[in-house]
């Protein structure tokens, strides 16, 4: 990785390797290939370590340096991939905009904004929107907008920054050719908290005249939705949002459910804040954190409903509730109308297509729902939940009977999160069905130590299989990879 940008030759490797002791080739071949194995890699796909025929071999993955607190610097490799295609629409993705408030307890402000600028923007079926939580991942960083258009497979890149002093806010903007660079708008919109939606809606406008000037603005105007009249409800649900985003953390899901039920109480009819409560129960019950399974399983039924019934234009509240209808209660058939509506609002949020391959899975149709995470993946290529999404494909892999395949993925997204519940469900049981009891029992000792108290009997409730022989397989694969009954 240090020299990878060259070739290094066999006889730098038996230099630094084998202190320049004789070793045949078929040795050197074999600690290749192992290397290769240790980080996902083959000899057939060379995704990672590349041979250069006669010359020798070259890291060829991407890399990503990271200073850390203590001034050490963290590599993190990642498998080189084809460059993405522009979609058919014009394609865009809206960066973290710079805290200019000189307090980062306004962060969340900011995210904020940018959120709900990308939700507005997102609601134009013509307009192609990088999901969120993709766009999240430069922040903090100097990003080089032509790299971020590779990256994301965009056309455009909206930079801007917030700057919040007592009761006057301030955002600027600037919308980027990514393919050249070229600075197409930039903007500020000044006003008071109590215009902040008209502003936000500002700015959605302003990008949306700026990529497409023939687009008759009725269109963005019909995007134009208050979530909420309350300042004070509406900072909560903020703060619930940016809690809500740290899903491996117990504390975090409930300092976020906390918060949604705080901007609740201010404003009874805030939607969003209704199915992003409800969805804090999915994580719950996925992460096996549920106390009082009956009472939260009742109340995300009320919450999911309530989210339905006040928000039916309003695709976040319905795709949040309506994935934890289908999840904690159950109730697939309603679950299926909610998100269908989401989709029809927003075709560009990624959570909803999330949600429905997830209900496509519960029903039985796995090959639908592979479809479905494929578009999840596009919309946001380079998510950090990304983990989940194909420790989801590898499920449906497996509900297909591609155990090869769902062992191979799983396995992958362990090298990156090796304490994921799906992930390691999906291994083990793949492995054993697959006929590889060690890595079976490998992964179910893992399995073991992160869900102790796991048994047979839980899959029914923790898997929402509707299907009785795709729940028969899934208790075959764990029973034979050594799951307690």
């Amino acid at each position: 990785m240090r020299n990878r940008d060259r070739v290094v030759s066999r006889d730098d490797l038996l230099a630094a390797v084998w202190n320049g002791r004789i070793v045949s080739e078929a040795t050197l071949a074999s600690r290749i290939n192992a290397a290769r194995t240790a980080i996902g890699d083959n000899g057939g796909e060379q995704r990672l370590i590349r041979t250069v025929l006669r010359k020798g071999v070259r890291f060829v993955g991407i890399i990503h340096e990271v200073l850390n607190a203590d001034a050490t610097i963290a590599v993190i490799a990642a498998a080189e991939q084809p460059p993405l295609t522009f979609p058919d629409r014009p394609s865009i993705a809206v960066l973290p905009f710079t805290n200019m408030s000189g307090d980062q307890e306004q962060d969340y402000f900011a995210d904020g904004m940018v959120e709900e600028i990308t939700t507005a923007l997102s609601r134009l079926s013509w307009l192609f929107v990088i999901a969120r939580n993709s766009s999240f991942t430069y922040k903090g960083r100097a990003v080089d907008v032509k790299q971020v258009g590779r990256e994301l497979g965009v056309r455009y890149v909206l930079e801007g920054s917030v700057r919040k002093s007592a009761n006057r806010l301030r955002i600027t903007g600037q919308l980027i050719d990514a393919s050249t660079g070229a600075h197409l708008w930039a903007d500020r919109f000044d006003g008071t908290l109590d215009d902040i939606f008209d502003l936000q809606d500002q700015v959605a406008a302003s990008v949306v005249r700026a990529i497409s000037p023939k687009v008759e603005q009725v269109e963005i105007m019909r995007s134009k939705r208050k979530p909420t009249e309350s300042l004070d409800a509406y900072d909560y649900f903020l703060h619930g949002m940016a809690s809500a985003h740290v899903l491996t953390r117990k504390a975090a899901i409930s300092e976020a459910l906390q918060s949604f039920h705080k901007a609740i109480e201010i404003d009874p009819d805030f939607a969003s804040a209704y199915g992003m409560a409800a969805w804090c129960y999915v994580q719950r019950k996925h992460n096996r954190w549920m106390a009082d399974r009956s009472r939260e399983v009742f109340e995300t039924s009320r919450l999911a409903r309530k989210a339905a019934d006040l928000g039916w234009d309003d695709a976040v509240a319905l795709s949040r509730g309506g994935h934890a209808l289908s999840y904690v209660t159950g109730d697939l058939e309603a679950a299926e109308l909610i998100i269908n509506r989401a989709l029809i609002l927003n075709p560009n949020l990624a959570f909803a297509w999330f949600a429905i391959a997830w209900l496509k899975m519960f029903l039985g149709e796995p090959e639908i729902a592979m479809e479905h995470f494929s578009r999840v993946m596009r919309l946001s290529p380079i998510d950090p939940l990304m983990p989940s999404v194909r420790a989801a494909m590898s499920f449906a892999h497996f509900l297909i009977g591609h155990y090869d395949k769902a062992s191979s993925l799983a396995d992958q997204v362990l090298r990156d999160r090796p304490d994921l519940h799906l992930g390691l469900r999906v291994a083990a049981a793949s492995h054993a069905l697959a006929g590889r009891t060690p890595d079976a029992q490998s992964a179910m000792a893992r399995l073991r130590e992160v869900d102790p108290l796991l048994r047979v009997s839980d899959l029914k409730d923790l898997t929402r299989l509707k299907r009785a022989q795709d729940l028969a397989k899934i208790e075959i694969g764990l029973r034979k990879a050594g799951l307690p009954e």
